[in-house]
């Protein structure tokens, strides 16, 4: 019998495993993937809805495409961590608010959406992206130019990512509604008002006497574990933290470039100013040789860097100017043309379809005709509803608003800006043949095109391995238990950055690079990195002091953070003793400042709202008190931030009636609403089931 127990608990092992097995395979047949591999590509959830890698990743593109247009240049780690963070707030904000906004029934329709897009007060999000880095203005030209060129260009990439903004600006409008809808429910009465009026003009005059903590000696103060414990347990809220946090030891090797580097870079730039004099192809030569890339094009004073604007504007076409040293980098110029013209020009267009029409000739030739129909009178916008093939201008009669130099593609800024206001021009370009109505030119100023070519200073060679050598010497000597000693030998310094979040790209301000931060967040507490991290001027190595988990942090985890307050705390302690003797028997503030060798200090016109001692701190316990004492009584000793205090009342001045209860309950209920609004939105994110996988994939 027994055999027989044991053998058919094999048996019946070998069964259930043959039916785990037949299940997991079956999971694979059904899904595609085994149920552990499903979510390998989840970069977050909320609320039971996911989002995957590559649908994030191309908001993120997209996101990162959308500020190179604004600032110019190439996509810096900063502005990808930027990226990433507005996709996951985006992400997050709808997905927290989804429901709310369901139950409600709250929707964006088509001429609202229109609206948001190109009406007079556009989305934020529209703003943001069409905002001439130039002026720091909207730019509703360049809009409308998008909007056109997109609608012709037939490029799928640019579609999506006009989509992913109209999603956006819909869900930014949304969101707006429901805060809105709040608002609404928000309201302030009579008798808060007049409190707030009381609070920010009931005027406090008193005398108060501050044992300062400094006048305790650091060395006199011993901290007990129930000292901390203590301090611990009373600030507890303090230390709840929304997620997982790290504690890095690290160490910042400087590879910043020396002047030696500084001076190569130099000699450079001076050898390729000697090329630029003499190059055929000016645009082509400095796009080739910039470390940073300048738009062609025909710029104005105080668009250029300030060495560079005091220069080209003064010299002849055809000058090479420099090398300046502007924000860490040399640039040399050349002036290949310069004219006095307009600011911006108001336009509208027809556009024609080569292909449609037949080919290029037929297209000009239609083209003229229609230019002609508009000199002997035809109305220019009822012809572009009629022939035009931009459909993001031909519903508006061509109009493509006002734009400035450098937002339309060079043949027809040629047309718009060297003609004349109320030509008729017709132009070829890369999306057709163009009928041009020049409606307004606006302003006027000398304008210069400028091929320029700068140079950073970055660290040469020698600098770079002799900073490299130092690191990877102590890399192979650091461990967990050695890593500040063995930095100290090297002259180098271990700090502890303790509080480092998941998709942070600093350490206390400084800069740190996104692996080393990944690192952090898989290894194990006290494993030492095993490579060099590179930033463009540092190496960093580093080492994992401790895993804070998401919630309340233990007290082991802030004791170091928190002992600055905690000695403060048993200062207080031993100050409050001597202020209690003092106040024995005491019947004024006078005569306790006589038994404690102090002055009492006088101040007045202190008001509730504004808790500052003049001349001293921030004292918000301390004024507090104040204005709930009855005047001409020495206060118990209250602990403050710079000491502890006794105070006396000698009077309070009332303020007059309220003027305008009315308006007093407006501005309350401006900034009530607003808070309510960020309250809100906080309580629905600290009830939504959030996973946070970013720091996996950036």
């Amino acid at each position: 019998m027994g055999f027989l127990r044991n053998k058919a608990g094999i048996i019946l092992t070998a069964a259930m495993a043959i039916a785990i097995l037949a299940f997991l395979l079956g999971d694979v047949v059904r899904g595609g993937a085994p149920f552990w591999a499903r979510h390998q590509n989840r970069v977050g959830e909320v609320n039971g809805t996911e989002i995957e890698y590559p649908e994030f990743n191309q908001q993120v593109e997209q996101a990162e495409e959308m500020f190179k247009q604004q600032m110019g240049g190439a996509v810096t780690p900063q502005m990808r961590t930027y990226a990433v963070q507005q996709v996951w707030n985006q992400f997050l904000s709808r997905e927290i608010l989804k429901k709310e906004i369901e139950k409600v029934g709250l929707t964006v329709g088509k001429d609202e959406l229109n609206d948001l897009v190109k009406g007079p007060n556009p989305s934020p999000q529209i703003v943001q992206a069409f905002t001439n880095p130039q002026t720091g203005q909207f730019d509703h030209g360049q809009l409308m130019t998008f909007i056109s060129q997109m609608n012709t260009a037939g490029n799928p990439a640019v579609a999506q990512q006009w989509e992913a903004l109209l999603e956006g600006v819909r869900d930014e409008r949304l969101s707006s509604k429901y805060g809105e809808l709040l608002s609404n429910s928000v309201y302030v009465t009579s008798l808060e008002a007049n409190e707030e009026y009381q609070e920010r003009n009931k005027l406090a005059n008193f005398k108060y006497i501050l044992l300062d903590y400094a006048s305790v000696k650091d060395a006199d103060v011993k901290l007990s574990d129930a000292d901390f414990q203590q301090y611990y347990d009373e600030h507890k809220n303090m230390f709840k933290t929304q997620e997982e946090t790290r504690a890095i030891q690290y160490v910042v090797v400087d590879a910043k470039p020396l002047a030696k580097d500084s001076l190569a870079v130099k000699e450079a730039i001076n050898k390729l100013k000697q090329d630029l004099i003499v190059a055929k192809d000016d645009s082509l030569f400095a796009s080739i040789n910039s470390d940073n890339k300048y738009p062609f094009t025909y710029v104005k004073k105080g668009q250029l860097s300030p060495s560079l604007d005091s220069v080209v504007f003064n010299v002849a076409a055809g000058t090479t100017v420099g090398p300046f040293l502007n924000n860490g980098a040399y640039e040399i110029a050349k002036v290949v043309s310069t004219v006095v013209g307009p600011d911006s020009v108001k336009a509208s267009h027809i556009l024609l379809d080569p292909t449609a029409e037949g080919g290029v000739d037929k297209a000009l030739a239609k083209a003229d005709s229609i230019k002609g129909l508009i000199q002997k009178g035809d109305n220019f916008a009822a012809l572009a509803v009629q022939f035009s093939n931009d459909p993001g201008s031909k519903n508006n009669g061509g109009e493509l608003g006002t734009f400035t130099r450098g937002r339309m593609v060079p043949e027809f800024e040629k047309a718009v800006f060297e003609g004349k206001a109320g030509e008729i021009k017709v132009v070829k370009s890369q999306f057709g043949v163009h009928v041009i109505k020049i409606e307004k030119q606006i302003g006027t100023a000398k304008y210069a095109k400028v091929a320029i070519i700068d140079k950073v200073i970055s660290s040469g060679k020698e600098t770079l391995n002799n900073a490299h050598s130092k690191a990877t010497a102590f890399l192979s000597a650091a461990t967990a238990q050695n890593f500040a000693q063995e930095a100290k030998k090297l002259g180098l310094e271990a700090r502890t950055a303790s509080r480092v979040s998941a998709m942070d790209n600093v350490l206390d301000g400084a800069e740190a690079p996104r692996d080393l931060i990944r690192w952090a967040f898989e290894a194990k507490k006290g494993d030492v990195s095993d490579k060099v991290f590179e930033t463009e001027t540092s190496y960093i190595l580093a080492h994992l002091v401790n895993i804070q988990p998401k919630g309340t942090l233990a007290l082991d985890a802030v004791k170091k953070d928190i002992e600055p307050a905690v000695r403060n705390m048993v200062k207080a302690r031993l100050l409050k003793e001597k202020f209690d003797k003092a106040l024995a028997g005491a019947s004024s503030i006078d005569q306790v400042a006589q038994k404690v060798g102090k002055s009492a200090i006088q101040v007045e016109n202190v008001v509730f709202a504004n808790p500052v001692i003049p001349g001293v701190a921030l004292e918000n316990t301390v004024v507090g008190t104040v204005f709930g004492l009855q005047p001409n009584k020495p206060s118990k000793a209250i602990e403050g931030n710079t000491g502890v205090y006794v105070v006396q009342v000698n009077g309070f001045t009332n303020p007059a009636a309220i003027p305008d209860i009315n308006a007093q309950k407006k501005q309350m209920l401006a900034a009530k609403a607003q808070r309510a609004w960020g309250s809100i939105f906080r309580a629905l994110q600290d009830k939504a089931e959030i996973i946070d996988n970013r720091v996996k994939f950036f």
